[in-house]
């Protein structure tokens, strides 16, 4: 398949203002569940998302989050929720990165993606050039790793608990210590042995 019939088999899926914004943008574009989603390079996205704003109305940045890809070179999708209130339509637009390469922060266009960006760079460990602040916003400022990776593991490497001698919160390596439980696992439906009869209505199974 031709480069021109991949364009009109991919435009073929968008609106009139998908492909508008393809055209203006040049970017990537995706068709999911009638959805459309712009991939756009790391290095341009502030340039995308003024002219998302400026050109094409949306003037709301509702959401940015990750998702985390462990086998790609490229692990990470920064992914940019917008909505236009004046077209009524969303758009979502993402970008891929590692844990080294930062992604220039979306600050200075909506500056509501100051704390979405440090949620990412708190839960995934993602860089963001040039943002004001970034540091972590839910855990701990000593907290290790980073949870929402695939490769965290499932009980963290550290547990947190309030030790009164020391009066202050300490940090300790997780412990997981179960208490031995005697398990009964005979079946309900045959019923336990005991001397007969117990229940009401159990002389009627008998013999």
């Amino acid at each position: 398949m031709s480069a021109i019939a991949r364009i009109e088999e991919m435009e073929s899926g968008l609106t009139p203002l998908g492909a508008e914004m393809v055209g203006a943008l040049g970017v990537q574009a995706q068709v999911a569940f009638g959805e459309l989603t712009l991939v756009a390079e790391r290095g341009r996205i502030v340039e995308v998302l003024t002219v998302l704003r400026d050109r094409f109305g949306f003037q709301q940045l509702l959401d940015v989050c990750g998702v985390d890809f462990p086998d790609r070179e490229e692990r990470f999708e920064v992914v940019y929720h917008l909505l236009s209130l004046t077209r009524n339509a969303r758009l979502r637009v993402k970008v891929t990165t590692d844990e080294r390469q930062p992604v220039p922060s979306a600050v200075s266009v909506f500056p509501c993606a100051d704390w979405f960006e440090r949620e990412a760079f708190d839960m995934y460990g993602m860089l963001f050039e040039g943002h004001p602040d970034l540091r972590r916003l839910l855990t701990d400022y000593g907290f290790q790793g980073h949870p929402l990776r695939k490769d965290f593991p499932m009980t963290g490497y550290v547990e947190v608990r309030y030790d009164d001698e020391q009066k202050r919160v300490v940090y300790e390596p997780v412990k997981l210590t179960q208490e031995f439980r005697n398990f009964d696992f005979q079946s309900p439906w045959e019923g336990a042995d005991y001397p007969a009869p117990v229940l009401p209505g159990d002389e009627k199974v008998q013999g």
